[in-house]
């Protein structure tokens, strides 16, 4: 992917997520700031050009309100001096004259050359800042206010600081959290179908006593719940609420539902849509098994939380594609080095802890230089595709298969035996002899050749990643010597 490619395609990324993505650099000295990266979200909220900031980023700060820019300004120094993640709420102005409240969260990174820069988010949350105003007028609301911003900021911060592979802990942690503080018997997380037929309970918490529907909540065919149906309509059209104060109470044709909830014990419920890249994908929801007194601005406060989630999940979604690309070859779609050297490690380690046996082997298209010169690069990217595609179907789940570089690939056996390493790579060199490969209407005569080295022929103080592809690299060289279209392995040159 070239550059202007890549930065079109995080342009779009940043487009899709909530809020203002930036980067904040400060000079070693604090004299000078800048903005060398803001998303053009600025652009719509506050009719700030990103280009205004990115030498100087006064502008900006000219936008805050006057009574918040010392606070502002110390929580800075204060993450600039400890190095610590960066959180703090500010009122903007935004390009009607009118304030705005955002929350900001970063993380920042010491440059070489003493400055510092911080990589975050902020987003609106005058919402919540009403909301707030509003619970201020009796000492009990003003309790309630508080402890839920303490909760939501605690979750903001865990989220903040989700690494990867940690998104269920996170939800499960909220869900629970959530479903404390409100009092309710079921706080739970749905998945819809792509077209919105089905849906799937991925998440669920239950107070004390509380039998879990998790279990039978699986890919739930709701095609027969019209009503439901109906309001799932509105989640995503008008990113409404749905509301049943009691089930008892609900419309005629909503007959199938009323007889599930009460199945379930349900007496009163919420639910509330969960909007992932601009699509409904789901809903958050809370059960009460009894009636009871919910707060006039229940469906406001579980909003918040609905927007945590979805925030939550959209960033998880972002990381894992960024991460997928990070350990794919982009032509192949095969698992690159980034991917294939620390699973080699664990390979390594399980082996040495548990005695399992190993096979690398490295495999080279023969003469590519030749193909890529006749064939021109396309021609070339095209055999290296048809190889990747061959690999991918002659080794087995277990296996495995990277693009190593060039016209290099490797294969990673196990759990292996010599029959499994040899009756694999016999396979793989027929495959490719009797492949048709035809580019342009032209037939190409393709082969390989091939080195395998097995993690037990290496003494286990020498057992390395490094040591072992170079091994195979070295047998791979040795089977080029020997007139290609063939393997070294252990034992020797095989023509298989």
């Amino acid at each position: 992917m070239t550059a202007d490619r890549s930065d079109d395609f995080f342009k779009k990324l940043a487009s899709g997520v909530p809020g203002v993505l930036y980067t904040y650099w400060l000079s070693a000295d604090g004299k000078s700031h800048c903005c060398p990266y803001i998303s053009e979200q600025a652009r719509a909220l506050f009719g700030m050009e990103p280009d205004w900031l990115r030498h100087n980023a006064s502008p900006w700060f000219d936008l805050i309100h006057p009574e918040d820019l010392a606070g502002l300004n110390q929580s800075i120094l204060s993450s600039w001096k400890a190095m610590t993640p960066w959180s703090h709420q500010v009122r903007f102005m935004r390009k009607d004259g009118e304030y705005e409240w955002f929350e900001g969260h970063s993380k920042p990174e010491r440059q070489a050359d003493g400055s510092t820069v911080w990589y975050g988010r902020f987003h609106s949350i005058q919402h919540y800042k009403v909301l707030e105003q509003s619970l201020r007028d009796s000492r009990a609301e003003f309790s309630f206010q508080a402890g839920f911003q303490r909760l939501i900021a605690r979750l903001s911060t865990e989220f903040i600081n989700l690494g990867f592979g940690t998104i269920d802990q996170c939800i499960d942690e909220v869900l629970s959290s959530i479903g404390r503080f409100f009092g309710v018997d079921r706080a739970y997380l749905y998945r819809f179908s792509d077209d919105y037929r089905q849906m799937t309970n991925t998440h669920e918490w239950c107070a004390p006593g509380v039998p879990s529907l998790m279990g039978e909540q699986q890919v739930v065919d709701i095609s027969d719940f019209h009503w439901w149906r109906r309001r799932i309509r509105c989640m995503v059209e008008d990113n409404k609420v749905t509301f049943i104060e009691n089930v008892d109470l609900l419309p005629l044709d909503a007959e199938n539902e009323q007889s599930l909830l009460r199945e379930q014990g349900v007496a009163s419920m919420f639910c509330v849509p969960i909007r992932v890249r601009g699509r409904v994908t789901g809903f958050f929801g809370v059960d009460s098994l009894s009636l009871r007194e919910w707060r006039t601005d229940q469906a406001d406060l579980l909003i918040i939380v609905s927007g945590l989630l979805s925030g939550a999940l959209e960033r998880h979604y972002l990381e894992k594609e960024l991460l997928a690309q990070s350990i794919r070859d982009p032509l192949t779609g095969l698992h690159n080095r980034r991917y294939l050297e620390p699973r080699l490690e664990e390979l390594l380690a399980r082996g040495g802890r548990q005695d399992e046996s190993f096979a690398v082997v490295m495999l080279d298209i023969d003469h590519f230089k030749q193909l890529n010169d006749s064939l021109g690069h396309l021609g070339g990217d095209y055999v290296l595709q048809r190889f990747a595609d061959l690999l991918r179907r002659y080794c087995r789940g277990s296996d495995i298969v990277c693009r190593f570089g060039g016209e290099e690939f490797l294969v990673v056996i196990t759990p292996v035996n010599p029959d499994d390493v040899e009756t694999l790579v016999a396979r793989i060199l027929d495959a490719v002899r009797e492949e048709t490969f035809v580019y342009n209407g032209q037939p190409i005569y393709v082969t390989v050749s091939a080195g395998v080295v097995c993690n037990s022929e290496l003494p286990p103080a020498n057992a390395t990643s490094v040591a072992l592809i170079d091994a195979a690299d070295h047998r791979m060289y040795l089977a080029k010597k020997a007139g290609r279209d063939c393997v070294v392995d252990g034992s020797g040159l095989s023509g298989i």
